[in-house]
């Protein structure tokens, strides 16, 4: 879709959602997983689109499949990317680049319930959660186009949502388009 018709959509939501502000309340869509056998789930959405995971073979899943973690990365790093987009659109820039990178730290042995050397228990959430933008649009400042990551950011639900509870690295490089 191009710029011009995201912006008219966003345009028509905030219009009703500042008539009626209730509308903008709702149940989001569930995700429903159900374990397809060995370590493979299958999760689906109401719309009948569906997403399978797996563990790596190391873990005594097949490794055909993304895992879990990477599908928590993948989900914050387009949520990123799509809140972004939006801003940009809704401002009339066009991009030349938008790309999203989530990476993150695990320790397996918080997985399987192993302690540290001292005892402590480990961690399973991901650690050193980190995430980083790539922006470029012909004719927009890097200061423009830095403030409309970090604006994107603020407004995406997954991001947003993960930063009281687990610190996130922030890392905005605009470039030449």
């Amino acid at each position: 879709m191009a710029a011009q018709d995201i912006a008219a959509a966003l345009e028509r939501v905030r219009t009703v959602l500042t008539r009626r502000p209730e509308a903008g309340i709702h149940d989001d869509a569930p995700a429903t997983a159900r374990w397809a056998g060995g370590l493979r789930i299958d999760a689906g959405h109401p719309s009948g689109a569906s997403v399978a995971t797996d563990m790596p073979t190391e873990l005594g899943g097949s490794g055909d499949q993304v895992s879990p973690g990477w599908l928590f990365r993948a989900g914050l790093a387009s949520c990123a990317a799509t809140c972004i987009r939006l801003n940009a659109a809704a401002e009339g820039i066009e991009l030349a680049l938008l790309e999203v990178v989530a990476r993150s730290r695990s320790d397996l042995r918080g997985l399987v319930g192993l302690p540290d050397a001292h005892g402590d228990p480990v961690p399973a959430a991901s650690q050193d959660l980190g995430v980083s933008v790539r922006i470029a649009a012909h004719g927009v400042t890097p200061e423009r186009l830095q403030a409309l990551a970090e604006r994107g950011l603020r407004g995406s639900p997954i991001y947003t949502a993960l930063q009281p509870a687990v610190p996130m690295a922030l890392h905005i490089e605009v470039v030449a388009a």
